[in-house]
């Protein structure tokens, strides 16, 4: 497998894709002005403990207090010895007004802030530091015994005393020098951090994780990456420094290519729209379609096009299959967090649903993500969690629909259509004024009018009011304007947007529905039939208004 990182840096972001024989993975951006929070630590001070939650809100300086669950305020403990802190509640731990040094470890989402952590972590080259931790893991992706016992030697001599390490998969085959230096900085940084938390104001950052390109090159940029391409010398320069210190064999694989759009280069923009849609097309011809929730994802397989070629329960498999390596793919490249539901479509054999499992276990090991394939339930879905550590790629990129609210879904026309009426009627009820305007969207205000001003007419007479409705193009669909008119100098000021012998330029927007031979076009929603025009559609014509109505107006062509 070739694979590649390619970093695109610019003035108001930068994004890092890492592909895998060229297909996008996984996706990482920051920018300028909303800057990566997770690692980051500070000295805050307890604003609320609540033990009905065992758990107490931080002021670490955001627009949000930090949560802070009892499990992660636990005392100093060492592997296989901490039984005795295990009942002891969050009041036990913290008092209100309490200074403490937290990290940390999930980014605020939504309406939650970010999740904090009294444990710790500061990641190396080769290993993590745990300062509040006494105990020495080893990477599970390192799989030869040797090599792990190895390491495990090598990290009992250099562990600081006191602390934990972690030795990360890229120690595998590190020379002892290399080794212990990295342990060495790391317990440096910790000294420092110490340093400043015991001294300055409450809450104050006294420690901020490295930029994304430096990121990169520590956890993502390892011996099993091909290439890392970057757009920018400057950055290209940083890198190479940075390498000669932290990893100089990588050197060599780095390449600078000054390109105006990398990412549009590499077909990388293109993956990134399709990121962000719900219908994903598989290579068989099925597809799947993905539904995102705060705390739940659910995806859906379907066959599609895809019709098989011998009969259905090799056609279901195949979607299947397809699909197991497509969903791996897409939970890393959107990086969804939390529980994922999927719906493969139902197979009668067990052989074809352990295939599925285990061709989706394998292509989940490839992802970095702590993620669990919890099984299949009673109903044939497949339930699945993976850690969430930061926002998906829809949460960066996107923001709630300001009209539906995140919803999806709007009202339809002939639903606003019964509100608006009823609301028509309310006020025919309570004003003197013989005339009401309705400004509504297109769609809506042809309901209200109907066919030949039918619906209009039975309105007037319901209201026993001269009803005026327009149709306004930039109006949202749910949202209407209704008002009475008290004087014929208003009625005339808001309701016909043209005037007889009036010369306009307008765009032929279709045929009439029934006289073709006529042309319709629209002035702020008001209807313009203009006789003759019925071929001149999409184009731009000039015309005078012969005769006006109230829901429409007639017009000719100027030649």
């Amino acid at each position: 497998m070739f694979k590649e990182i390619v970093i695109n840096a610019g003035d108001d972001e930068t994004r890092v894709a890492v592909l895998e024989d060229g297909v996008l993975v996984e996706m990482y951006l920051e920018r300028s002005s909303t800057q990566r929070l997770v690692g980051n630590i500070f000295r805050g001070r307890v604003e609320n403990v609540l033990p009905g939650m065992q758990a107490a809100f931080v002021d670490i300086g955001l627009e949000k207090n930090a949560f802070l669950y009892v499990e992660d305020a636990l005392p100093h403990r060492s592997e296989g010895a901490h039984n005795h802190v295990l009942g002891t509640g969050i009041t036990g731990l913290l008092k209100k007004g309490q200074d403490v040094i937290v990290q940390i470890v999930k980014e605020p989402i939504g309406t939650k802030g970010p999740r904090v952590t009294t444990h710790v972590t500061l990641p190396g080259r080769y290993v993590v530091l745990m300062p509040t931790m006494d105990y020495i893991g080893i990477s599970r992706r390192i799989g030869s015994d040797g090599e792990r016992e190895r390491l495990k030697e090598l990290a009992s001599r250099f562990k600081p005393e006191g602390m934990g390490l972690i030795v990360r998969t890229v120690a595998e085959g590190v020379e002892e020098e290399d080794f212990a230096q990295d342990v060495q900085l790391l317990t440096r940084l910790w000294r420092k951090i110490q340093h400043r938390g015991s001294q300055g104001p409450v809450p104050n950052l006294i420690h901020r994780d490295l930029e994304l390109i430096q990121r990169i090159l520590r956890d993502v940029f390892t011996e099993d990456v091909d290439r890392l391409t970057v757009d920018s010398r400057s950055e290209y320069e940083k890198i190479m420094e940075l390498l000669d210190v932290s990893g100089p064999r990588l050197k060599c694989k780095v390449v600078l290519e000054e390109r105006e759009n990398i990412f549009r280069d590499y077909g990388i923009e293109q993956e990134l729209e399709k990121a962000l849609k719900r219908k994903v097309w598989l290579k068989c011809g099925g597809y799947l379609v993905i539904d995102q929730a705060e705390a739940l994802t659910v995806v859906d397989v379907n066959t599609g096009k895809y019709v098989g070629t011998t009969n259905l329960e090799d056609t279901v498999l195949r979607t299947n299959l397809d699909a197991a390596v497509e969903i791996a793919r897409q939970l890393r490249l959107r990086n969804i967090g939390g529980i994922i539901i999927v719906d493969f479509i139902d197979m009668q054999h067990e052989d074809h649903r352990r295939r599925v499992i285990k061709v989706l276990e394998e292509e989940i090991k490839k992802d970095k993500t702590k993620t669990n394939i919890l099984g299949i339930t009673q109903l044939g879905l497949v339930e699945m969690t993976r850690k969430k550590v930061r926002p998906s790629l829809s949460e960066t990129l996107q923001r709630p629909c300001p009209y539906c609210e995140g919803r999806g879904k709007v009202l339809s026309e002939e639903t606003v259509g019964i509100h608006i009426k009823n609301r028509i009627c309310e006020l025919a009820r309570r004003t003197a004024a013989d005339t009401i305007l309705v400004e509504a969207n297109p769609l809506v205000a042809a309901r209200l009018i109907g066919s030949g001003g039918a619906n209009l007419r039975d309105l007037e007479q319901r209201t026993g009011k001269n009803l005026y409705i327009r149709g306004s193009q930039g109006q949202h669909i749910e949202e209407v304007s209704i008002r009475p008119l008290y004087n014929q100098e208003e009625v005339r000021a808001h309701t016909l947007p043209v005037k007889p012998g009036q010369v306009l330029e307008v765009k032929v927007e279709e045929p009439h529905v029934t006289n073709t031979n006529d042309g319709i076009a629209r002035i702020d929603g008001f209807i313009l039939d203009i006789e003759g025009a019925g071929s001149l559609v999409g184009e731009t014509v000039p015309v005078e208004v012969s005769k006006v109505y109230r829901t429409y107006a007639r017009a000719r062509l100027v030649k």
